[in-house]
């Protein structure tokens, strides 16, 4: 798929989405709905297993919500499509690892975009800032995700404060799995992708579903509900050719030939 807005290409069972909107990357409601789209395809194809979302250019990996657009009169709580904002956020079912490629700012929504993929690799002049303070609105994702993600005070000396960090402080504190050469930035995600995408479909499945839905639960019900293959995912996974396959590979001492069944 090409569009002038979003560019996407597949590299085997890795879909690669590149944000292209110059000069920032910001997101309108309608970039945010195509995007959603993207996303939930990628979703229900069975042929893909991973997928790595990053920028065009290196000044931006997104500068967030679309300024221009809210200033035309488009509402903070506009309609972003079936994925939410950036397509990722509110997703239902996305049972995939995604992999942000940060190839410049992430400001705003951008940070949030990020935060709402599984890992997070950064070029090495990367930064990060919050500042819906200033433009009046409120940073929502970013307000329930970044406390859970580093230290509540750092996350609201930044949500407050909207300041800048850098993403040596930003690895300090974990938020990023990899600081990387800006040259190398997607060829290390490629190099990532491909060994998740050649894992066991199954488990990541599980994997991302339990720790979504038990997210709010007491650990015991949470243990209850997977020994009770409460969640679809791990029901199928139990008892699936995959699980087999890893019990016999690993008494063979081979390695496992995954089929995401």
């Amino acid at each position: 798929m090409a569009d002038e807005k979003l560019r996407t290409s597949r590299h085997g069972a890795v879909l690669e989405v590149v944000l292209d909107v110059p000069k920032a990357n910001a997101i309108s409601a309608a970039t945010s709905r195509m995007m959603g789209e993207v996303f939930a395809g990628f979703r229900d194809d069975a042929s893909l297993r991973v997928a790595i979302v990053t920028g065009a250019g290196e000044k931006f990996f997104s500068a967030g919500w679309d300024l221009k657009s809210a200033a035309a009169g488009e509402p903070p709580d506009a309609d972003y499509g079936v994925g939410g904002f950036g397509g990722l956020q509110e997703l239902p079912g996305l049972n995939k690892p995604v992999i942000a490629a940060l190839n410049g700012m992430a400001v705003g929504g951008g940070f949030e975009l990020a935060l709402s993929c599984d890992m997070i690799l950064a070029a090495e002049h990367v930064r990060f800032a919050l500042p819906e303070i200033y433009a009046g609105t409120l940073a929502d994702a970013a307000t329930l995700r970044l406390p859970r993600r580093i230290p509540y005070h750092v996350a609201m000396d930044l949500l407050l404060t909207g300041r800048w960090m850098d993403v040596q402080e930003a690895a300090r504190w974990g938020l990023v799995n990899e600081v990387v050469p800006t040259a190398q930035l997607l060829t290390r995600a490629h190099a990532l992708a491909k060994l998740l995408a050649d894992g066991p479909p199954l488990v990541f499945a599980a994997i991302k579903e339990v720790l979504r839905e038990a997210e709010a639960l007491p650990f015991g019900e949470a243990i209850g509900r997977i020994m009770r293959r409460d969640f679809p995912s791990v029901a199928r996974l139990y008892g699936s050719e995959d699980q087999l396959e890893g019990a016999r590979a690993f008494a063979e001492k081979r390695a496992p030939v995954w089929q995401g069944r």
